[in-house]
């Protein structure tokens, strides 16, 4: 053991979620996070029920019922990594407060960063996707209509006109003040 890591004093893991609606970036700019931050980085994209997957395909919203499995899941990913003192990034909409709730049910010190942009720059977005189940106008006018933004005291608002990396650094720099 090195002086250094003896009296090294260790720093509380990250919990972090990185929500908006699609096309905001939150798989990119999780994946950097995660990596800034020396986290992993889950997709919640990844864990939706295959049922969930084939009704957005066919441009079909989520009922909340749809969502409480997945919810759920994701909760306990936070929890487990908690219990584990490791950090984790979930890239996750999010639209709705309750959502947030029950995912700060796995991690009550859950830290959110909100990628907000306009929806000229979403859908420029979205139309330049490749394989991917969610698209269409109508399914981004959907979430746009569902979500429920958090409040400053909830979550730092970023626009996601801002160069990707600028936003790690804005989060990363929000994640030190605190």
């Amino acid at each position: 053991m090195t002086i250094e890591s003896h009296y090294r004093i260790s720093t509380p893991p990250h919990l972090v979620l990185v929500m908006g609606v699609s096309g905001s970036g939150k798989s990119f700019i999780g994946r950097l996070l995660a990596e800034a931050i020396s986290a992993d980085f889950i997709d919640a994209d990844d864990h939706h029920s295959p049922t969930s997957i084939a009704k957005m395909s066919r441009g079909e919203p989520l009922t909340d019922g749809d969502r409480e499995g997945w919810l759920a899941t994701l909760a306990d990913f936070y929890r487990d990594y908690r219990r584990q003192r490791r950090s984790l990034v979930i890239g996750c909409s999010a639209l709705k407060r309750r959502y947030r709730d029950t995912l700060r049910s796995g991690a009550p010190e859950l830290k959110i960063l909100y990628l907000d942009g306009s929806r000229e720059l979403l859908l420029k977005r979205l139309h330049t996707r490749q394989d991917h189940f969610f698209q269409g106008d109508h399914m981004l006018d959907s979430q746009l209509q569902t979500l429920e933004p958090p409040d400053d005291n909830e979550a730092l608002c970023l626009d996601i006109a801002l160069p990707p990396l600028e936003i790690v650094e804005r989060f990363t720099q929000h994640l030190s003040a605190l």
